[in-house]
């Protein structure tokens, strides 16, 4: 059976995710340690994890497979779940795919490589999130759904 999977700590679009699990009528688990409002939506679970690094990507990655929908932006975690054969998106709708997770991986891992190599800490933020990203999003997720149907065994 299909299920969104949402990496809750810092995601701007967990509304837009559930509007399209509830007009696809499918589960969607909402994955924190604790500090966000609960959905009343009987189609979305609330799931709080213990306090500790990576306790909700370990949920997440030990539950999702295929015909799954995923959505982080975590790297390592995307990685862990496309190799479970789940989906994968980014919150501004960018696919992480077997094609490109090692590229995506190899760019994490030099970057923070120069951000622990400059002393200063200088460097800015990325670029805030846009009308755009949540667009994209929705768009997204919309096409990801369809195709994750598709992926049951």
């Amino acid at each position: 059976m299909t299920a969104v999977y949402i990496d809750a700590d810092a995601c701007p679009v967990k509304s837009e995710a559930e509007r399209v699990a509830t007009r696809h009528r499918v589960q969607m688990f909402v994955v924190s340690n604790g500090g966000l409002r609960p959905s009343q939506n009987p189609l979305i679970e609330n799931v709080i994890v213990a306090e500790g690094p990576d306790e909700a990507d370990m949920w997440i990655a030990n539950r999702c497979g295929p015909g799954d929908v995923v959505v982080t932006g975590d790297i390592p975690l995307a990685a862990k779940c496309i190799e479970a054969g789940a989906r994968v998106l980014r919150h501004n709708g960018a696919a992480f795919t077997k094609a490109n997770i090692g590229q995506q991986l190899a760019m994490r891992d030099l970057m923070a490589d120069l951000r622990a190599a400059n002393p200063l800490g200088a460097g800015g933020g990325g670029r805030g999130f846009t009308k755009a990203d949540r667009s994209r999003f929705l768009d997204a997720l919309e096409r990801e759904l369809r195709a994750a149907k598709k992926d049951i065994p």
